[in-house]
């Protein structure tokens, strides 16, 4: 009998472990790095032990450490969760080694399908050996590890080898595998996998399967189950496929068997061989938890009987602290407030005050909803995230909820390739117009003014703010009978709550505030002082940090005086496990380089200059584009220029 848990992992995972052995009466042991030192995680547990350091290579990927930890804290069992060492044979023998319950498969299963390559060897599949034109477009993809990294689409030949050597140096950084492997790649195909639960004493159980093809970068954004629109044929193919796998490994535990399906035709992409990430749509629609269900099996109890019913569906959405409008740009600082309402299920590693720094993931929060139907489930999803109170950095909320009310999605006809089509539609700023008013009104609640004795009216009262990138000006004035603005009626005004009367509608709007932060509804606004100091000015062509991070690399050769093209891929910077390659604004030469590799850099640090050719001073120029594949880890950014 399993009594004290050590969870190797952080954020929401850890979290959401955290909270199942709790009501299985099991103490739990966390472990942090020191920039978790004060994270979520590591306050809900029972226990918390310091991984020293701050990056995941020194901390968390660490299987010694915390080996070590579980030790020290009297844990008897290790939970991996998902991602960093949840898919590593040698932590799973080092743990078991220990003599530690290792909550996961055998470390034999783990290592058969660890490799890709070698996965779809176990089930009869041949990877690209020798790649033609007639085979493009190919997807080069890591053989180890998962989450996107080390992943290329590849449409030109003369591209592969650079992209296969990209591929290789990614997959080695984030895994210490730098194995890569070619295969075709599915246009239009529909990300589809299935969920198994398999005991030590023969049993597999099949639980439905998820559909996962809203993707960013090749990684999962909104989920559902289970999978819409499968016949029962191909349904039952997946299924026998999926127990398959796991029975040529000889699995135990929870895992995912993932395909690409095009039409009724399925094509196996990998095993997954841990807990993912979407496993709460499986649990709502089957009515299990499927990590007290991995727990029972760890101690050895048999899976009783057939596996639950399915009832209804359920759709998750990925809550993520970062700007898609800006090519999915992480983001960074203070969550003051985040509040979900509704019937529906909040797995977070965060809470009101917690900051979100630059070193993981920036995920904050999977927000699920279960209901009969998918109408149903979607519709109440939709709803929690217009409705949802998110007070910090910029997140993908509005995005989501767009997507979620799109016709495609509405109708299940959504595949792989949906935010390449529909990003630039559903990334249009639309924030209320009287947003600004509300925020200035609410600014001048309990103000003083001018005695009432005045026969003159008042000046009007001017108050300006930034909203949506644009800058707004509002004029309210002080009268007899309270504040009021052209056009509309003020019902009601305080520092917490402003009620507009527009053409006979009567408007409500929570204002809350953070320094030169305002908060109006779900509109975001930034209050500009009346008379602004002198920005600091910087020459053209200027690149500036988009976001806090770390420099892990410089275009070879790149110097001061070097000339380069327009696009062309000047250095890399990484935040929160993706990188983010900065390109050249214009072609001409660099008269300043300030990044080197292993700088930290804030937002707005002077990264480079380039100075840029006046036209017809080198004749005509061919502009090189930046490249248009982009991989779920390193996005192309030219920035703006100042």
């Amino acid at each position: 009998m399993i009594t004290s848990v050590l969870v190797a992992n952080r954020g929401e995972i850890a979290c959401r472990i955290v909270r199942t052995c709790g009501e299985l009466g099991i103490r739990t042991v966390a472990v942090h790095s020191d920039a978790d030192e004060n994270a979520l995680h590591a306050r809900v547990a029972d226990t918390a032990v310091r991984l020293p350091g701050t990056a995941p290579a020194d901390t968390y990927l660490r299987g010694d450490l915390i080996v070590k930890a579980a030790l020290a804290s009297g844990a008897d069992a290790v939970h991996p969760g998902y991602g960093f060492l949840s898919e590593n044979a040698d932590f799973a023998r080092a743990v078991r080694d220990a003599g530690l319950v290792w909550i996961g498969p055998p470390p034999e299963a783990i290592e058969a399908m660890a490799s890709k390559t070698r996965a779809k060897e176990l089930m009869g599949i041949e990877p690209l050996r020798e790649v033609t034109e007639s085979d493009l477009p190919v997807l080069v993809k890591a053989a180890a590890g998962g989450g996107g990294r080390g992943m290329r689409v590849v449409r030109r030949l003369a591209d592969l080898d650079g992209e296969r050597d990209a591929a290789r140096a990614e997959a080695a950084s984030a895994f210490g595998d730098g194995e890569v492997f070619v295969e075709p790649y599915v246009e239009g195909g529909r990300h589809v996998e299935v969920q198994v639960l398999a005991d030590t004493h023969g049993t597999v159980w099949v639980l439905g399967t998820r559909d996962c093809s809203l993707q960013r970068r090749h990684q999962k954004v909104i989920e559902e189950a289970p999978a819409p629109g499968l016949t029962a044929r191909l349904t039952g193919e997946l299924h026998a496929l999926a127990v398959r796998a796991a029975r040529a490994v000889s699995y135990v535990g929870a895992g995912t068997v993932e395909f690409l399906v095009a039409g009724e035709r399925a094509h196996f992409l990998e095993m997954n061989t841990r807990l993912q990430v979407e496993h709460p749509v499986t649990e709502a629609v089957f009515g299990i938890d499927l990590v007290a269900e991995q727990i029972r099996v760890a101690e050895g109890h048999a899976l009783s009987g057939d596996p639950p019913r399915a009832r209804g569906h359920a759709v998750e959405a990925r809550l993520y602290a970062e700007d898609p409008s800006r090519e999915w740009a992480p983001q960074t600082g203070r969550l003051h407030r985040l509040a979900v309402p509704g019937a529906v299920r909040l797995d977070t590693g965060y809470t009101d005050g917690d900051d979100i720094g630059v070193h993981y993931d920036p995920l904050l929060a999977k927000v699920v909803a279960h209901a009969p139907t998918r109408a149903e489930a979607v519709r109440k999803l939709a709803a929690a995230l217009e409705r949802a109170v998110i007070h910090g950095p910029v997140t993908n909320r509005d995005l989501l909820v767009r997507s979620l009310r799109h016709e495609e999605f509405a109708e299940a006809r959504t595949d792989t390739g949906f935010y390449d089509r529909h990003l630039p539609e559903l990334t249009v700023p639309a924030p209320d117009p009287y947003a600004p008013l509300a925020a200035a009104l609410a600014d001048a609640h309990g103000r003083s003014r001018f005695g009432g004795w005045r026969n003159l009216p008042s000046q009007p009262q001017t108050k300006r703010y930034a909203m949506a990138g644009e800058e707004h000006e509002v004029r309210y004035r002080h009268t007899r009978d309270g504040l009021t603005a052209d056009g509309v009626r003020v019902v009601h005004a305080d520092a917490g709550l402003v009620i507009l009367d527009v053409d006979g509608v009567r408007r409500r709007y929570e204002v809350s505030r953070y320094g030169d932060r305002v908060y109006v509804g779900a509109t975001a606004l930034t209050a500009l002082p009346r008379f602004p100091d002198p920005t600091v000015q910087h020459a053209p062509g200027s690149l500036l940090a988009p976001m806090p991070g770390t420099v892990v690399r410089v275009a070879e050769g790149l110097t001061e005086g070097a000339a380069v093209e327009a696009g062309q891929p000047l250095l890399w910077l990484e935040a929160m496990k993706m990188q983010h390659r900065i390109t050249a604004p214009a072609t001409g030469v660099v008269s300043a380089l300030h990044a080197a590799p292993g700088r930290q850099v804030e937002v707005g640090t002077l990264l480079a200059v380039v100075e840029a050719t006046p036209p017809g001073a080198r004749g005509r120029t061919e502009h090189a584009a930046p490249p248009r594949e982009r991989d779920q880890s390193e996005t192309t950014r030219t920035l703006p220029t100042t």
